[in-house]
């Protein structure tokens, strides 16, 4: 059964619409009362990025937590992945990041840790959900046991450290010039810094947030700036993150756009070269390129998919041992060191790669051709145009038409009112009408 409040990434709409002060609260409240476990003094970490409505949500969360006998700690903006580092670190009992990822400033998200840094379960999810919709005015916390709430300090030098860590001791960034895209987001501080201490000459745009300009023509999702930037500016690589951070898209000293499916792979060949890599795998989903899965499997890694989301991506690491994993959008789990994407850390990895190997940056991380593939949306006002007997007939059709020469992928978005329809083999112009076809037939009925 489909929750009412959690998506495929924690509750995220409109804020003031959707994500209200009312809901935070009770959010807040009901995520207190289901991680009140035990007679010690409980507390939770919020973070956030840099909208101007996380003010409005971040202070009704306070209130939630705090009704219910939990201490708050607030960091401020911080990357979704050090919120969900530094909750494990601060023996939190949960931990909270206010985002909308990569969306616009105009959305808003709620997105909740357990004190082990993982994303929350299915089962807790539809806990919250039952208490959120409950009366819970007689489950508040008496007037003695009210929680506090205070802002604390040096949290980004301690992400900062952590990060730096995950690279080897004696490696130093010196003599790269780097263009650090932060999206005017999350990270607009703490990426460049880690950088700069690395050694690097570090070049920074999209840090000047002013609580709208979140992921606007910035960031992962916005990389044209940034390919701009390093050709101006002669630099040996661009990195650029999205607003929380937790995913990252490189861009080469041609200004030429890195995808994930590319950065995993060299990551996980790294890891392989090193004897790092846990199993002779990786996790991606069905939305990586064929290409990607064919070089793997002639350097020995098998590949191994699941649903869209890093959620997915990360369960399946974890029940296979495998420690890398990640998506063609820029969402790569390391899980030797963090229990959800991290951009910054991710980028590290690459950055190492690059100084260890000696080469430029065009040369390492264009590992395999992307085989084409052609990716289109189809918005609908209502409805579930999937179950419509037509198009199951055509997306059947197609099927049969690409067995043995491509994968077609026809999904329903988890986050807004879309079909994505992705096709992809060897010959393009089957997949064009491959897509086309099934674009077609979603359209008509849509529109019925």
């Amino acid at each position: 059964m489909a929750n009412k409040y959690f998506g495929t990434d924690g509750i995220r709409g409109r804020a003031n619409t959707k994500i209200t002060p009312d809901l935070a609260l009770r959010v807040g409240q009901a995520a207190g009362l289901v991680f009140l476990r035990g007679e010690h003094r409980h507390r939770v970490l919020i973070g956030k990025d840099t909208r101007l409505s996380g003010y409005m949500i971040e202070t009704a969360l306070i209130a939630g937590f705090t009704s219910v006998g939990m201490d708050v700690f607030q960091t401020g903006p911080m990357p979704t992945p050090a919120v969900a580092m530094l909750t494990r670190s601060m023996r939190a009992d949960a931990g909270v990041m206010i985002s909308a990822s990569h969306n616009a400033y105009d959305d808003n998200g709620i997105k909740l840790f357990g004190p082990d840094g993982y994303k929350l379960s299915d089962e807790i999810e539809r806990e919250i959900e039952k208490l959120i919709d409950s009366d819970l005015g007689q489950r508040l916390a008496k007037s003695a046991d009210l929680g506090r709430a205070k802002r604390i300090d040096g949290v980004q030098d301690r992400y900062i450290e952590y990060a730096k860590r995950t690279l080897p001791r004696n490696l130093s960034l010196e003599g790269l010039r780097i263009v650090i895209d932060c999206a005017n987001g999350a990270a607009y501080k703490v990426a460049p810094a880690a950088l700069w201490e690395l050694g690097a000459e570090v070049l920074e745009i999209g840090v000047e947030p002013d609580g709208f300009n979140i992921n606007r023509e910035c960031g992962s999702t916005s990389p044209e700036a940034l390919s701009a930037k390093v050709r101006e500016m002669r630099a040996d690589i661009g990195i650029a993150l999205d607003g929380d951070a937790d995913r990252v898209i490189i861009v080469d000293e041609k200004g030429h756009l890195v995808d994930g499916d590319q950065l995993l792979a060299v990551i996980a060949e790294s890891f392989k070269d090193d004897g790092r890599l846990a199993k002779p795998g990786i996790v991606a989903t069905v939305m990586s390129n064929l290409g990607l899965e064919r070089h793997l499997k002639a350097q020995g890694i098998s590949m191994v998919r699941t649903p869209v989301g890093d959620r997915h991506v990360l369960e399946r690491m974890r029940a296979d041992g495998i420690n890398v994993g990640g998506e063609q959008s820029g969402h790569i789990i390391l899980s030797d060191f963090t229990t959800t994407g991290d951009g910054l850390v991710a980028a590290l990895q690459v950055l190492a790669v690059v100084q260890n190997i000696g080469k430029s940056v065009s040369e390492i991380c264009h590992r395999f051709e992307p085989l084409p593939q052609i990716q289109k949306n189809v918005r609908y006002k209502s409805g579930k145009p999937l179950d419509d007997s037509k198009v199951k007939t055509v997306i059947a059709s197609v099927e049969k038409r690409l067995d043995g020469h491509g994968r077609l992928v026809v999904r329903s978005s988890g986050t807004e009112p879309v079909i994505r329809v992705m096709g992809e083999g060897d010959d393009r112009s089957l997949v064009e009408a491959a897509v086309d076809d099934i674009v077609d037939a979603l359209t008509k009925s849509a529109a019925a």
